[in-house]
């Protein structure tokens, strides 16, 4: 994909401006996450603009357009130019009475309605297409904004780590000054320095996974935004007010299939039914006869039995097929084309039942990952670090043992990190929902689609 290093530049010059949220705020304010929602505002806008397999679809919509309009039309008349009657014996055109030089043109007309039927079934067709564009546009803002969280999960999670870092290695000096005048063991500055050690590979293979999931977003913004990522700051929150207030209106009764039908995938299957009843009507038609006209000019140089000129003649024919074996043809395609009817709707019934159960179920995860993040701010972050401040005056005092400092960090820093993964996973929830029911606040202007070949020539 061809970006604008322009473009770039300025979203990922946005992100400097967003700051991580840590467990000592417990949520973010208000502002941190309007700039975090902004700057991944201007990075999904740079994906969907960048994007080329929209860019396809919206191509093909106007193909099939195009299509459309060329079957919608009669077929070309066509010419004929004979001569009839001609003696071999002379190969003389004066000769013979019956021999004439003829000139006729013929046109075929298409059964009943078919031509405006094959013309509306085609920008069925292209409304489809561009129904995928949408659906392919929803693909990129849910997985982005994925990527995203759990990237700002990981950023988060570094933070916390590398902080309890600085605070492990202050003890591991003042366990070593200790250690030097004979005020602590040995084994608690080697247990000391294994916890930094360990903790530095934690970091490490956060880095890694920080760095792996900054490369997947070169999926949607090409490889050159690579040179800006390590600028990219992300957040494992989001603001979800367009999907909040949806949910506090919404239906209590567990059928969300009337919000379910605005989907793509759902609006991609109607332009299906729809081509597909549109075919029907075709098979119907199939019925009807086709008809042909031609008129014929003949042209006579010889005399006739008086010795005066002979005149020209005219001819003129109607052709008619007449469709009287439908067993085996008309009735069969006509049988088909309504089966294919059936399917569609069946399918369209199917995913319907399948997406309303995952928004049943995203429902009920997010109200228990709601209950669980409120313990965590009520009861056990509360509490953890309480512990961890009593078990260091406890070591201060030679009233606890170092072991017992390093599970109470330990405990503190596991239960930090579960917070912010269950934030993360309510966020990701919650992105689930609002792909699932369309409510993503994102606009994008359609493509600028390449002129065709019959306009360039028309420009000429």
């Amino acid at each position: 994909m061809n970006i604008k290093p322009c473009l770039l530049a300025l979203s990922i010059g946005a992100c400097g401006w967003v700051t991580t949220p840590v467990y000592a705020a417990q949520t973010a304010s208000s502002a941190v996450t309007t700039e975090t929602n902004n700057t991944l505002t201007q990075l999904i806008e740079t994906a969907l603009v960048s994007d080329n397999i929209r860019r396809q679809f919206y191509t093909e919509a106007e193909a099939m357009r195009q299509t459309g309009v060329a079957h919608s039309t009669l077929m070309d008349p066509k010419l004929r130019v004979g001569v009839t009657g001609l003696p071999v014996d002379s190969f003389e055109f004066d000769q013979d009475p019956m021999t004439n030089i003829s000139l006729g043109i013929m046109q075929q007309f298409e059964r009943g309605n078919t031509l405006a039927l094959q013309q509306t079934q085609a920008n069925q067709q292209a409304q489809g297409l561009v129904v995928r564009v949408q659906a392919r546009e929803q693909d990129i803002i849910n997985n982005l904004t994925s990527v995203w969280l759990e990237l700002g999960f990981q950023q988060t999670a570094y933070h916390i780590m590398q902080q309890n870092r600085y605070l492990l290695t202050d003890m591991e000096r003042f366990i070593q000054t200790n250690y030097g005048i004979g005020k602590s063991e040995a084994q608690d500055l080697l247990n000391a320095q294994l916890q930094v050690s360990r903790l530095d590979e934690k970091l490490q293979a956060n880095q890694q996974m920080q760095q792996k999931l900054t490369a997947q977003l070169s999926e949607w913004l090409g490889a050159d935004w690579l040179r800006y990522a390590a600028q990219l700051e992300a957040s494992n929150q989001l603001d979800w007010s367009y999907l909040e207030q949806w949910l506090t209106t919404a239906s209590t009764s567990q059928h969300y299939y009337a919000e379910l039908s605005r989907h793509p995938n759902i609006r991609l299957i109607d332009s299906a039914i729809e081509a597909r009843r549109t075919q029907v009507d075709l098979a119907r038609e199939a019925y009807s006869p086709q008809f042909g006209v031609e008129v014929m000019y003949a042209y006579r140089q010889s005399n006739d039995m008086r010795g005066e000129p002979a005149s020209d003649l005219i001819s003129a024919y109607l052709t008619m097929d007449l469709p009287l074996f439908t067993g085996n043809r008309q009735d069969r395609n006509l049988s088909a084309a309504q089966y294919q009817v059936g399917a569609a709707q069946s399918q369209k019934d199917t995913l319907l039942m399948q997406m309303n159960a995952k928004v049943n179920a995203l429902l009920v995860e997010r109200g228990n990952l709601t209950q669980r993040l409120q313990r965590y701010q009520s009861t056990l972050l509360p509490q953890v670090t309480a512990r961890v401040k009593a078990v260091e005056r406890g070591y201060q005092n030679n009233t606890a043992q170092f072991n017992d400092v390093i599970m109470a960090s330990n405990d503190e820093l596991a239960l930090q990190l579960e917070y912010q993964r269950l934030l993360t996973d309510l966020n990701q929830v919650n992105n689930n929902l609002a792909e699932l029911l369309s409510r993503y606040p994102y606009h994008v202007t359609q493509p600028a689609l390449a002129v065709n070949p019959a306009q360039q020539q028309q420009g000429k």
